[in-house]
């Protein structure tokens, strides 16, 4: 499997950009976790923008208002 890994092109660029990039050693799962953490913060933030666009405070029409979203 390594042979293949780094002889055909397109496995080749998969292997350098994935399987042997170097990372500094100071990098651990808390990186990942927090990258993670980050990446739900600005998906809440995008969805709440979505909502607060297309929220009506009526109460006859506040819940279709926003069904469509989901």
């Amino acid at each position: 499997m390594t042979i293949l890994r780094k002889s055909h092109p397109l496995m080749k660029m998969v292997n350098h950009a994935f399987i042997d990039l170097p990372a500094p050693s100071n990098i651990s799962g808390w990186w990942n976790f927090g990258s993670l953490l980050g990446l739900c913060l600005i998906i809440q933030i995008a969805s709440g923008l979505f909502l607060a666009m297309h929220y009506t405070s009526d109460t006859l029409t506040a819940f279709s208002s926003v069904a469509h979203i989901c």
